[in-house]
């Protein structure tokens, strides 16, 4: 008991000690650092106007209305018209020279986006016909609504395996066509119903949540799996698992070996050659673009020639068949809104809607770069929205802005969107007139430009990068392309989210704190690890805090801040400095935007704690929201308003005026034998 009350009387003497020093504090500032700037406590701001600030830089980043005060009615009503069909925006400077080129990069895209479109309808286990309906409709729609000038739109393969494979989980394609299609049609309603909401209600952060490496692991996955799903018809087989992973796969192709096609693998393996060669040379030379364009339709003609001549499918090489001829017919009676179903379309065009969103915007911002515009990804949600409700009721299915059509466009040197109008005119006249004429192409055609296709998605370069420079992504990665590949589509997909959102999670609840040191002849101040030349003050701890203080990281902050007290009166008593204790704790809250009442009861514990150490607290750099949220929690009062600095620099500064003009008081501990503060 005396030992403790002689310890209590002590800590009594130091905390008058430090108010006292405290209490000369703004005296010798103002006579040996006049030219130290305060911060200053932001004036207060009434609740409704912060919230609907804080609202703004949320879900209005760009202030799309910006332009809208001080307008006409009139005016107004023709700039609302031009954000949600930026056709007005654009058609009334559109020149001679520009239909030109549209008309030429829209052909171009029209002989890829045929055969492509027959190929990804089959994937989705959906009529042939609907990737010529999908490619006619939702380009018309998009080319009045669109942002993006270079975005060529139409069916995409990811959406089609996903469609395929979460649909057949609930309706046999084989055994119930007709409902399938039906939920094909619902699940799309309900993809542009929720992006159109996106859209409508700024909610484009949502797909920030797929991260970079979370989508190249995606689209490997998928891509692998598409690969994969095409040996059925390059094998020849009739009968083929309804699984996407590759064990299923597998299994099925090992077990049947029996019914194996020479002449179709044959066949598969010399267009996939074809189809590769073709795209290396475009590769080598960005003139020769077109070989790739025209490369799928030129397969589609080479085998349909070859089986008509040589009666394939005699030898086992199975053909399209009869493709119903004529535009697209109304489905608006189709959709089936019904239990147990209509879960499940929702469900679906949920996942594909995000996933086409995601692929759209990437691919559209991405060519944007090139030609220096800007891509409102909020517009493009509505208009991708709007296509695909309108596809619903058209006879057609998910479709976005893939990759391999955008750069074909792009590379055939199209200037607006009205590219996509040209090729849904293309598709239209094909409808119209020329669909018989693909009665006898092979599947094993359409198998080779698929898998030609996705061998582009996987991106093994990309995954070499993500692993040199971040191994966590490079997790993320992996991680998403396995699910997919050994699990589903969706497996895979909640896997890429989860592991991308733990991330966050794990920033937001451990976040970085270094100690800063002084750069040798200077006044900056850098973390000590990063810089090992600079100098630890004598007496002083300075310390960085790396995020904002909320409850997540509270208790963490109080416990690290603690610890790196600790380790710095450890390494004080291992130099053998005994002229000077740890007397100032500097925190730089430089990179703390915001702070809630968790934060503020932590920084109150620290304080207590200090006060009981003999520390004192000293603040830099505290941010407006920060400043306004201490001062009304009466924090301020109490680590004193003149222990707050702009800088470090002169935070350091103070802190050695202190140190040099009133010495610490050591008083003898005989029982310990040492000297204390």
């Amino acid at each position: 008991m005396v030992e403790i009350s002689e310890r209590w009387g002590k800590s009594a003497a130091l905390k008058l000690k430090i108010a006292d020093l405290t209490k000369t504090n703004t005296e010798a500032s103002a006579m040996n650092v006049e030219s130290v700037q305060r911060v200053s406590i932001p004036p207060p701001q009434p609740f409704f106007m912060s919230l609907k600030y804080n609202l703004k830089e949320t879900f209005f980043p760009d202030d799309p209305f910006k332009h809208f005060n001080n307008q006409t009615p009139l005016k107004r009503l023709l700039l609302t018209l031009q954000y949600f069909f930026p056709i007005f925006q654009w058609a009334p400077h559109y020149t001679f020279n520009f239909l030109k080129s549209d008309i030429i990069s829209g052909i171009t895209i029209a002989t890829l986006a045929i055969p492509q479109g027959i190929s990804y309808a089959k994937l989705a286990n959906l009529p042939p016909i609907l990737g010529l309906y999908s490619s006619f409709i939702p380009p018309m729609v998009y080319a009045m609504m669109g942002s993006s000038k270079d975005l060529a739109v139409g069916t995409m393969a990811v959406g089609s395996l996903l469609m395929a494979s979460m649909l057949a989980s609930v309706v046999n394609p084989n055994q119930n066509p007709k409902l399938f299609l039906h939920l094909a049609f619902t699940a799309t309603f309900f993809a542009g119903l929720f992006q159109a909401l996106f859209g409508l209600f700024r909610l484009g952060l949502i797909v920030d949540f797929l991260s970079h490496a979370a989508i190249v692991g995606f689209m490997g996955g998928a891509a692998t799996v598409v690969c994969l799903q095409q040996l059925k018809s390059i094998l020849g087989l009739q009968h083929f698992t309804h699984h996407s992973d590759i064990l299923s796969v597998m299994r099925s192709v090992f077990t049947q070996t029996h019914e194996w096609r020479w002449e179709s693998a044959i066949l598969g393996c010399c267009f996939i050659l074809f189809l590769m060669a073709t795209r290396y040379f475009s590769k080598r030379q960005p003139r020769l673009f077109w070989m790739s364009a025209l490369a799928p339709l030129t397969c589609v003609i080479l085998g349909s020639l070859l089986a008509y001549f040589t009666h394939a499918e005699k030898h086992g090489i199975q053909v399209i068949g009869e493709l119903k001829k004529g535009l697209n017919p109304p489905s608006i009676r189709d959709l089936v809104f019904v239990s147990p179903y209509m879960t499940t379309a929702i469900k679906t065009g949920l996942i594909t809607g995000i996933i086409g969103l995601a692929e759209g915007i990437a691919v559209g911002r991405s060519f944007a770069i090139f030609k220096n515009y800007h891509i409102d990804g909020n517009k493009e949600m509505i208009a991708f929205g709007t296509m695909n409700i309108v596809g619903s009721f058209t006879s057609c299915y998910i479709t976005s802005g893939p990759f391999s059509r955008t750069a074909v466009n792009y590379n055939a040197g199209c200037k607006t969107a009205a590219s996509n109008i040209v090729m849904a005119v293309a598709v239209m006249l094909t409808l119209l007139f020329l669909t018989p004429l693909f009665y006898y192409t092979p599947l094993v055609v359409l198998a080779s430009i698929l898998v030609s296709a996705m061998l582009g998605l996987i991106d093994y370069e990309a995954a070499i990068h993500l692993w040199k420079i971040d191994k966590f992504d490079f997790l993320v990665c992996i991680s998403s392309y396995i699910g997919v590949v050994f699990g589903s589509i969706e497996i895979g997909l909640v896997i890429a989210v989860g592991i991308s959102v733990l991330r966050v999670l794990l920033f937001v609840a451990r976040p970085k704190t270094f100690v800063q040191g002084n750069i040798p002849n200077s006044g900056v101040y850098r973390n000590v690890e990063q810089y090992p030349n600079a100098n630890h003050i004598p007496g002083i701890l300075i310390l960085e805090i790396g995020a904002p203080i909320y409850f997540a990281n509270a208790s963490y902050l109080r416990e690290r801040i603690t610890r790196w007290i600790n380790e710095e009166e450890d390494r004080i008593k291992a130099i053998g400095n005994s002229n000077t204790n740890l007397q100032y704790v500097i925190m730089d809250m430089t990179a703390v935007a915001n702070i809630d009442t968790s934060g503020i009861s932590m920084l109150e514990e620290l304080n207590n704690i200090f006060g009981r150490r003999g520390l004192q607290l000293v603040l830099v750099n505290p941010r407006s929201e920060v400043m306004k949220k201490l001062n009304k929690a009466k924090f301020l009062d109490e680590i004193g308003h003149s222990w707050i600095y702009l800088t470090v620099e002169e935070a350091v500064g103070a802190c050695n005026f202190f140190l040099d003009t009133c010495k610490p008081i050591h008083t003898k501990d005989e029982s310990e034998g040492g000297s204390n503060v």
